[in-house]
């Protein structure tokens, strides 16, 4: 079951080490408490609260569909939290663990993973499907915010 929406995170701010609580769901651009910077929002959702953490947003979001067991998730993964950290307070980056989000999976048409998708105000602008090397996917996610 995933964790609900109303859990937090400790995010450690890129730019001066704070420690800050970050909430998985909330309205406008996460800040730092301290040096007041744009923090990498980084979370997951799942069948439940999808429509909270991710359609609620009032920044983009990329969403990875991913699983465990899946290796070319594994290496997508961590550039997508990369770019997150790059492009702090300009995009949210929202996990999706497949096998315990049949619904989602359904929704979004997920039949091979990783599956990427870009979501502006709650509607799809960007798709991508598999892993791609890191340069790849850094230009398809900045794309995907110009467009």
């Amino acid at each position: 079951m995933p964790p609900k929406v109303t859990e937090s995170s400790v995010v450690h701010c890129p730019h001066c080490g704070r420690k800050n609580r970050l909430p998985r769901a909330a309205s406008g651009i996460p800040r730092c408490g301290e040096c007041r910077e744009p923090l990498p929002w980084v979370t997951e959702a799942g069948d439940d609260d999808f429509t909270e953490v991710v359609e609620g947003a009032q920044i983009p979001v990329v969403v990875d569909f991913w699983a465990k067991w899946c290796g070319p998730c594994r290496m997508v993964t961590p550039v997508l939290r990369q770019v997150a950290e790059e492009l702090a307070g300009r995009v949210k980056l929202v996990e999706v663990n497949v096998d315990e989000a049949p619904r989602l999976s359904e929704r979004f048409g997920v039949h091979a993973i990783p599956t990427l998708a870009v979501l502006k105000q709650g509607r799809v602008v960007s798709r991508q499907r598999g892993a791609a090397p890191a340069s790849e996917l850094r230009e398809w996610v900045r794309n995907a915010l110009a467009g």
